[in-house]
């Protein structure tokens, strides 16, 4: 099946999907969900497995916004840097916050089996690569990787990523064989289906009016209906709207947009031999082969919302700047989706007062921190997991409003242009290297065919680093010749 029906509502349960209706009668349920997407719905699938009563309420369509939309790749990990991590709750917090991470990750993987959610397309392996040479910026990260938090990474040198990625754009490469990509919106309707299955009921054109979270059961308003549950999990994101305002105030609301190309034939191959995503460090390309032929390609970050299609051109030459092989190609469907990012990168999971939760703010990494957030407040509600808590460190903050979206959009700017700046630079130095090597070979075949054996090279005053980064090209050699004796010494001074 088709890897890339991200806006399709196909399959074997799209007859189920279409029966799906708004809420016109009032309703009692132990938990009631609002937002029917990526966390909302694993919410009421893992609630409704457990015997629990759950009412999902979805204001516009199911999966309708960023869930699913993008290019489905799931890994572990979070929008917050492991450094910055670390350094916020600790070692021993960031380990178990990753291990979560992982679970979540394999979460997905069980449901995308072809006997759970057929036709999801998956694909192994994921690689990250960077703009810049910098090789102990990779070892560090490698190292962190594997002895802290215990994950199964390679480190690719250079050669083999440009073996596998036909472009000089970038340089090393950090590999996770464990990764995988799936049919993202294939994925999130199949939750629905799962999730209906287990007894989870779920309204669409179903928008709540307002909420009251005071007393053992809360009580909810829509235009149809009311309903009463023991709990409210908010899954909305940023489009939680006037009865929780202050809450959607703290994501910054951040759209990206994805485009896939016509078949390539052939040629996408000679290009782009490795199968599974690639991204690269500085989060700007973001990129997977499908459909065999196509290219799956996402755009930059914007705070503001604009028409899809106006992300076409530039997704196209965007391609072409980083595969010249591939020329410009046509982008055959495009469509995007709004999620909210946190002002300190981590999704928001856990209790705002007794029965009312949250699950929002998963950032670029939502599949299985989604996953995450759906597992323990279920497992919280029902059966007094606590483990939610390890979020507790990442409070509500509010994200800025419209200043907080203009300068998100600066940031956003002044990001690439840097990355593109770095990303110049370096190449520009390997250039320098490459030139300098070939002199010296050179060099060396004609000392070599005049018979004359080069006297050894002086280091430069300055030295030099093996990347060459921030210091002076070494002088060229010159080349050497058999020269008459020296005449004899007539002014005393010394021979350089």
């Amino acid at each position: 099946m088709s890897e890339t029906s991200t806006t399709r509502n196909d399959g074997p349960d799209a007859e189920a999907l279409r029966e799906r209706t708004r809420l016109s009668f009032d309703l009692d349920v132990d938990i009631c969900v609002v937002g029917a997407g990526l966390a909302g719905l694993t919410v009421a699938l893992e609630a409704a497995r457990m015997g629990a009563s759950v009412a999902v309420l979805e204001g516009r369509q199911l999966g309708w916004n960023a869930s699913g939309h993008q290019l489905g790749t799931v890994m572990p990990g979070y929008s917050l840097p492991l450094p910055q991590l670390i350094e916020r709750v600790g070692l021993e917090n960031a380990r178990e916050l990753w291990s979560l991470s992982r679970q979540g990750a394999e979460f997905v993987r069980a449901l995308a089996s072809e006997n759970v959610i057929p036709g999801m397309g998956l694909t192994e392996g994921a690689l990250e690569v960077s703009n810049v040479d910098d090789g102990d910026q990779l070892l560090r990260r490698l190292q962190m990787l594997r002895e802290d938090f215990e994950t199964d990474v390679e480190g690719w040198q250079v050669d083999r990523v440009r073996e596998q990625l036909g472009t000089n754009r970038y340089f090393h490469g950090i590999y996770y064989p464990t990764a995988f990509q799936i049919d993202g919106r294939r994925y999130v309707h199949g939750l629905a289906a799962l999730a209906k299955r287990a007894g989870a009921r779920i309204f669409e054109d179903t928008p709540v009016v307002s909420i009251d979270a005071s007393g053992i059961r809360k009580r909810i308003v829509t235009p149809s209906a009311r309903l009463r549950a023991s709990h409210i999990v908010l899954a909305g994101n940023v489009h939680l709207g006037a009865p929780l305002r202050r809450l959607s105030d703290t994501l910054l609301p951040v759209w990206r947009y994805a485009g896939v190309t016509v078949p390539l034939g052939g040629r996408l191959a000679d290009v782009i031999a490795f199968k599974g995503s690639v991204r690269d460090t500085d989060g700007i390309d973001h990129f997977r082969v499908v459909d065999g032929d196509r290219l799956m390609w996402t755009s930059p970050e914007t705070t503001w919302e604009v028409r899809p299609q106006r992300f076409a051109s530039a997704i196209s030459r965007r391609i072409q700047t980083i595969f010249p092989r591939l020329g410009r190609p046509d982008i055959a469907e495009v469509w995007g989706g709004v999620t909210g990012q946190t002002v300190h990168g981590m999704p928001q999971i856990g209790q705002l007062r007794r029965g009312l939760w949250v699950a929002s703010g998963f950032g670029r990494q939502g599949l299985n921190t989604a996953a995450i957030a759906g597992q323990l407040i279920a497992r919280s509600i029902l059966w007094g997991d606590e483990r939610w808590r390890l979020f507790s460190p990442f409070e509500l903050v509010w994200a800025g409003g419209p200043i907080g979206r203009v300068a998100g959009h600066l940031v956003g700017l002044w990001g690439r242009s840097s990355s593109a700046a770095a990303g110049a630079l370096a190449r520009h130095r390997e250039r320098v290297r490459a030139q300098e090597l070939l002199r010296e070979a050179r060099l060396a075949e004609d000392n070599r065919q005049a018979g004359v054996r080069p006297s050894p090279r002086r280091p430069s005053p300055v030295g030099r680093s093996p990347s060459g980064r921030g210091r002076s090209p070494p002088r060229r050699p010159m080349p050497i010749h058999p020269e008459p004796p020296a005449p004899a010494d007539h002014g005393g001074a010394e021979d350089v």
